[in-house]
């Protein structure tokens, strides 16, 4: 009703203006530019809420009890640092997951201040009809140097790595409409020795070179990353380095679960894994709470464990995320 009667007040003053025989002629004009604008912009929105109204796709629901579960699967195997003998029964445990989807890996060695050590992306592809893809990543080894402390990164590589798989029993087994979506376990995300452009994200950094060659960044139409999404006390942070319109999208998906409240109460440039992506053009968004603890004193500490997340929180995420996934095949 607001918007029929915005459009018929638009309307009227139009003409009035044209009728005014005391108004000089530069300001008739200015007036029909104005309000013509106004009207235009009117009616786009009230197109946009139209379109809007008839999307009655029910909302996702992912198990956040099973997603739960597999972030302490992925904890119990301790720290999972790359070269090291669980990181390589984390890869395993990744895998046997994926039976019976289309897996492909993306394995190199990396070259780091530390030495070489073998790099391994696993990439699982759910196909869709639309021509593009949805890439959704989560890395799942944890922090090199601080591989002597007992750190099991419940929260930063456990919670990534359990709501990837969770987004797979998701997506497993039905037609897609909509866009391909990739799932990838990045690898290596954690510095070797202290985070810099060269000392971080190496699986990424590869992987976003090999997409760069064969021509798959131009299909991507969207790349999210997943990262310290399992805190009990949720807060992801708008990532100014992201692109505006996803980090929006998202918005509007977790507004539509109600879970508005978790999401961009801060904001500010965050370095992760979907950097190298960024500065190649492709529309990015990272989601992560970087807000681990009182002054984010869990981060990266031998703290980092199960006692402090919330199945809750992985399941805002991943409704949050599928949504948005939905949103993304609606453009």
């Amino acid at each position: 009703m607001k918007l029929q009667s915005t459009l018929e007040f638009t309307k009227e003053n139009i003409a009035q203006s044209l009728r005014e025989p005391s108004w000089p002629l530069w300001l008739k004009i200015s007036c029909v530019v104005l309000l013509t604008v106004a009207w235009g912009d009117a009616l786009a929105f009230s197109g946009a809420a139209s379109d809007a109204s008839k999307d009655n796709a029910p909302l996702p629901h992912i198990d956040a009890k099973r997603a739960f579960e597999y972030t302490r699967e992925v904890t119990a195997f301790g720290p999972r640092y790359i070269g090291s003998e669980n990181h390589k029964k984390l890869e395993r445990y990744i895998v046997d997951h994926l039976k019976g989807d289309e897996v492909e890996d993306d394995a190199f060695t990396a070259d780091t201040v530390e030495g070489k050590f073998p790099v391994r992306n696993i990439i699982a592809k759910f196909p869709g009809a639309k021509d593009g893809i949805v890439v959704i990543m989560g890395h799942y080894d944890t922090n090199y140097p601080l591989r002597n402390i007992g750190y099991v990164g419940a929260n930063d590589g456990g919670s990534s790595t359990a709501i990837l798989l969770e987004f797979a029993n998701q997506l497993r087994g039905k037609k897609r409409d909509g866009y391909s979506v990739w799932l990838v376990w990045t690898d290596g995300e954690e510095a070797v020795r202290r985070w810099s452009d060269t000392d971080s994200d190496y699986g990424s950094r590869h992987l976003a070179e090999t997409w760069e060659k064969d021509g798959t960044l131009k299909k991507i139409k969207a790349l999210m990353v997943m990262d310290m999404i399992g805190d009990a006390d949720l807060d992801i942070v708008r990532d100014t380095n992201g692109a505006p319109w996803l980090l929006d999208l998202i918005y509007n998906a977790a507004e539509r679960g109600g879970y508005q409240s978790h999401f961009y109460a801060t904001q500010g440039p965050i370095e992760d894994d979907h950097l190298p992506f960024v500065k190649r053009g492709v529309p990015c968004a990272d989601v992560i709470d970087l807000d681990y603890g009182y002054h984010n004193v869990f981060h990266h500490t031998a703290q980092d464990t199960m006692d402090k997340l919330s199945p809750k929180s992985l399941e805002i995420v991943g409704n949050t995320i599928m949504e948005t996934i939905h949103l993304l095949d609606q453009r």
